[in-house]
């Protein structure tokens, strides 16, 4: 039998490695910022009880307020990223914990501010912006804080919140660690007898393995794994949403889906409705199962199958240098400005590319910025992998253009439109790859791995945010979430979704044992409303050419200087409607029409 061996960090060429010098040169350059950050709280301190005194104050705040979250931001980014460079490792995990640390000792300080702004007379604030006209970039800033009046606290009581908003980590942060670091699975065995070391990263890959009983196998060692230890996983969600209960109701919120969505401007009905879209068009769900079934001559189609590959012939290998220049050959539809921004990232090193011991899972951008973005990806040499870079660097280029044509304090966009650009980068590459092949098994391989987006990221995030919904409306009704009751809620649902032409195995109850995102604070929904907007922003590009191109880079320049739904207006999406996610399944049902008709 045979069993490879996970590559160690040291084993991975310089260049496949993410540069974080451009944060800090060193560890102790970190360790000395970190030290001088400590005298933020006291500079903050001194305004307490002053912002109202004049306008010079009151900017000379906003000044502060920028320079501390750039400053703070860089501390954390660089913590984060070594952190999860190898997740198994002590003084990058302590480093992480010193990051937040400072970021809450910042935000306690800092807690005042608000009720001071909102005790400010609409008068008394207009008089200011007269009188300091620099005001004017921070009006954005005032106004996300006053709309909020109605949950904006006393100076003590925000203060009080903010120092809590350490322990309010501790779920996520426990998840996360036992998730990467201390979570061990035995082995996959294949068809032949050969071992296959399980991780987070590497099941996925086996779930798309010609090789059926490598697929059973991984199937039930993870979730027999997950079995072991589901009272505690079950334990650290429930402490998950008691933690957001009680920040929703400190802050006089209906509950936890208003308090997360209401950050970001996001009305509740949005979530309700892509739930409602969605159920109304399971039958073309059900429909792609049937015909994953029939395709694959099964009796019987598990949960294990349903990442099998359709078109097993067309399978390729692509390196990673291949998968930059597709993609760079994909996205040209957007403007050389665009491409080049890719070259740099690809060039300059913002990208961790390879998996090694103990590095977190999956893939993400880092969100910030300054002074560039980082990408984590765990490339496999796979058409998955091209379009997961695709995606990531779809993230990067959104955070590059809103920093690039914002001022700071609105450069950072919101949760709710930030899958968008990433999304819409996967969406090109797919059209881009059909639109270069008439032959009928590539066309068949390709529009399955489009099926396969829609099924994971529209119908698969749409379950994951019904079942998040229920842990929060059971938590809000004051019950427990424990393994027992988690366990059968989640199996009906899947059942629900995937429909009769699926054996819904008993393993799959456990799945929400092994997702990292129900500790995100209700962020899965927005992997389908972004997919939907994307397929429309997608569309228009690719028809309407250089005008929606110019919109298109507008929304991406947009930061938070307006509310998301007010920014997807720009780029020509409207997603108080339900008619982007009705057209986005539309066009799942006309690919499962030409999938039938090529297989």
């Amino acid at each position: 039998m045979e069993q490879s061996v996970q590559t160690k960090r040291g084993d991975i060429p310089e260049e496949f490695t993410w540069d974080l010098r451009d944060l800090f040169a060193s560890d102790e350059a970190w360790l000395r910022e970190n030290e001088e950050l400590k005298a933020l709280p006291g500079r903050f301190a001194a305004f307490q009880g002053h912002l109202g005194d004049s306008a010079e104050s009151l900017l000379s705040y906003f000044r502060l307020t920028d320079e501390a979250n750039l400053r703070m931001s860089k501390l954390y980014l660089y913590a984060s990223c070594k952190g999860d460079e190898d997740t198994g490792n002590g003084f990058y995990q302590d480093l992480r914990g010193k990051a937040v640390s400072t970021l809450v000792a910042v935000s306690s300080a800092a807690a005042f501010s608000d009720p001071e702004i909102m005790a400010l007379s609409e008068d008394r604030l207009n008089l200011f912006y007269i009188a300091q006209p620099e005001l004017e970039r921070y009006r954005r800033n005032i106004y996300s804080i006053r709309r909020r009046a109605e949950h904006i606290l006393s100076p003590a009581e925000e203060q009080l919140l903010a120092a809590a908003g350490e322990l309010a980590a501790g779920p996520d942060n426990i998840g996360s660690v036992f998730r990467d670091a201390d979570l061990k699975y035995p082995p996959a065995v294949d068809s032949q007898g050969n071992l296959h070391p399980l991780t987070n990263s590497s099941y996925g890959l086996m779930m798309e393995n010609e090789d059926r009983s490598l697929r059973r196998s991984a199937f039930e060692k993870l979730y027999g794994r997950l079995e072991e230890f589901k009272n505690t996983i079950a334990a650290t969600l429930d402490a998950q949403f008691k933690q957001l209960c009680f920040f929703a109701r400190a802050r006089r919120y209906s509950g936890t889906l208003a308090a997360s969505l209401d950050q970001n401007e996001v009305p509740e009905q949005v979530y309700l409705s892509l739930l409602e879209a969605v159920h109304a068009n399971l039958d073309k769900l059900h429909r792609y199962v049937s015909l994953r079934k029939k395709l694959l001559g099964l009796d019987e189609l598990h949960m294990y199958d349903v990442g099998a590959p359709l078109v097993a012939d067309q399978a390729e290998k692509i390196s990673y240098e291949q998968a930059k220049e597709t993609v760079l050959a994909a996205l040209q539809v957007l403007g050389e400005d665009y491409t080049a921004i890719l070259r740099e990232g690809f060039d300059k090193r913002w990208i961790d590319v390879y998996e090694n011991e103990g590095k977190r899972s999956g893939a993400y951008s880092s969100g910030s910025a300054q002074p560039h973005p980082y990408v984590l990806l765990n490339h496999k040499d796979n058409l998955d992998s091209v379009f997961t870079l695709a995606h990531e660097m779809g993230h990067a280029l959104h955070s590059y253009y809103s920093s690039k044509n914002q001022p700071f304090n609105t450069s950072d966009y919101v949760i709710f439109v930030a899958e968008v650009a990433s999304t819409c980068n996967e969406v090109l590459l797919m059209r881009y790859l059909l639109g270069r092949t008439e032959d009928k098994g590539r066309r068949a391989y390709l529009l399955n791995h489009f099926l396969e987006q829609f099924k994971g990221t529209l119908y698969r995030q749409a379950m994951f945010a019904e079942f998040e919904l229920e842990m929060g409306r059971m938590a809000e009704r004051g019950e427990t979430l424990t393994a027992d009751v988690l366990c059968p809620r989640y199996y009906e649902l899947n059942k629900r979704y995937f429909g009769p032409d699926m054996v819904s195995d008993p393993q799959i109850a456990l799945e929400w044992a092994r997702i990292p995102h129900f500790f995100y604070d209700y962020y899965v929904f927005q992997y389908a409303t972004g997919f939907a907007a994307a397929v429309a922003i997608a569309n228009r590009i690719l028809t309407e050419g250089e005008r929606a191109v110019e919109d298109y880079k507008k929304f991406l320049s947009g930061g938070s200087s307006t509310d998301p739904i007010s920014l997807l207006k720009i780029a020509g999406v409207d997603m108080s409607t339900p008619e982007p996610v009705n057209a986005a399944l539309g066009l799942f049902s006309e690919l499962l029409d030409e999938m039938e008709q090529l297989t």
